[in-house]
Parts: structure tokens; sequence; C-alpha cells
């Protein structure tokens, strides 16, 4: 199990404020990683560096082998890196179909699409999300666990080796949090690698076999959620001085 995502020394910083200072991590093929932190921790601002929305001041992100430092995010998506955001983005009056069709356009969508068409590999991702009874309505209508579900397979249509879920759980009633975790587990059960951060600590935790730790935009530690849970430094993070549980 080779590694497919590699971050050395990576560092941002914004009109002096640094969000990532000196960050390296690396993510195995087909490993399922949980990122932590406190709000404003950084997480974000890593997401945006990999996926290209962001530059980044210093360091370098290696995808397969391949420098991917400073390119534009659709030609990283092209090369199977496919992320979602913390604020659910859509085509609100396209059907979900449609939706779905639009990313199935990016260079490894199409290579699924000439398959088995592009129709049924839409319809195959919003089977796989559990939406393919909606199939034909907008977007705007959908409640927003099924948003969250939506931007799930609309990252999927890119045909991606590693899946970035930047806060999957926002906003999510308890049984829609577990709707989105059965999703997410079969889809690394599938082979994607999947890297993901979550506020909803106690659905994350229970969630992935390893956490990486991070604090103010500086890596912190990382291992198996418990071990990673009663960490000191963790558990100051979060909580404060003096503090005693996290998950």
């Amino acid at each position: 199990m080779g590694v497919i995502l590699e971050v050395k020394n990576l560092t941002k910083k914004f009109s002096g404020l640094t969000a990532v200072n000196d960050f390296s991590f690396e993510i195995k093929r087909g490993e399922f990683v949980g990122l932590i932190g406190p709000n404003g921790a950084g997480k974000t601002t890593i997401f945006n560096l990999i996926s290209g929305f962001e530059k980044p001041s210093s360091g370098k992100i290696t995808f397969n082998g391949k420098d991917i430092t400073n390119m534009k995010p659709f030609k990283i998506v092209n090369l199977g890196i496919a992320r979602t955001f913390q604020i659910v983005r859509a085509f609100k009056f396209m059907t979900l179909l449609d939706n779905i069709k639009v990313s199935c356009l990016s260079t490894r969508g199409k290579e699924l699409a000439k398959q088995y068409g592009i129709d049924e590999s839409a319809s195959s991702i919003l089977a796989a999300v559990g939406l393919v009874d909606k199939a034909r309505i907008p977007p705007v209508i959908l409640p927003h666990g099924d948003l969250r579900k939506l931007q799930i397979g609309k990252a999927l249509g890119t045909n991606p080796q590693l899946l970035l879920l930047d806060e999957p759980f926002s906003g999510l009633s308890h049984e829609e949090q577990q709707g989105i975790t059965e999703l997410i587990k079969k889809l690394h059960d599938d082979g994607v690698t999947v890297f993901m951060t979550g506020h909803v600590l106690r659905e994350l935790m229970h969630l992935v076999p390893r956490v990486i730790a991070m604090n103010q935009g500086k890596y912190i530690t990382e291992g198996p959620p418990q071990e990673v849970a009663n960490n000191k430094i963790v558990l100051e993070a979060y909580l404060g001085k003096g503090s005693e549980q996290l998950a």
C-alpha cells in the first residue's frame, strides 16, 4: 500500500497571519484518515492547498508521486483528487441527474462515462449516494442531508482516487449524520481513499482508523482515534487545560 498523498513542510500565510505552519503528513492508498482541530485550526486551508484553491507560501504537495503544489484546481481534479466543501454547492435549478452529469465531464469522469454512457454513469452515482429516486428534481428543494449526499455524488462523478470531505456532518441531524456515515464507509470499502475533517468529533473519531490533529496551523500528533483523543496537547487545544475527555 504505497503513499498516495504526501505533504511536506506546508506553510500558508495571509497578510502576516500564518494559517498553516510547516505542516507535514502522508496518506497511503486505501486509507481512511481524519483531520481534527478546533475552529480556526487550519483544516479547511489544508484542503484548499491540496485541491489548488489556495497556493502555499512554501512547502510541497505530491500526489501519486507527482508534484501538484501549484497546479490549478481543474488539473488536480483530472489527476484524481475530488473534494466537498463546508458550504454545500450545487446547480440549484438543474436536476440532480444533470448536476452529476456536469461532474462526469471531467477528464477522469469521461473515462468512466465512455464505458457505460453518461446517463447511466450519473444514475449509478445517484444510486450509490441514495438519491436515484430524486434524479429528476432540482436540488433547490432538497433537505440539507440530501444536499450533502449530492455534493459527495458530484465529487464521485469526477472518478476520484482520493476524496477530501470537508465537514460532511456539518448542519445535519443525528439521523442524517448516520446516513452520511454509512455512505462514506461504503465509498471507502469500494476502494476510494478518504481524507476528512469534522467538528462532530464523536462521529468522526468512531469512523476513521487514523486521526491527524492540528491547532493554530501546526501539526500536533497522529495515530488511532482514542490515542489522539487522550493526548494532553489535543485536549488542551479543544477544551482548555485540565480537561480529561474528548472522544
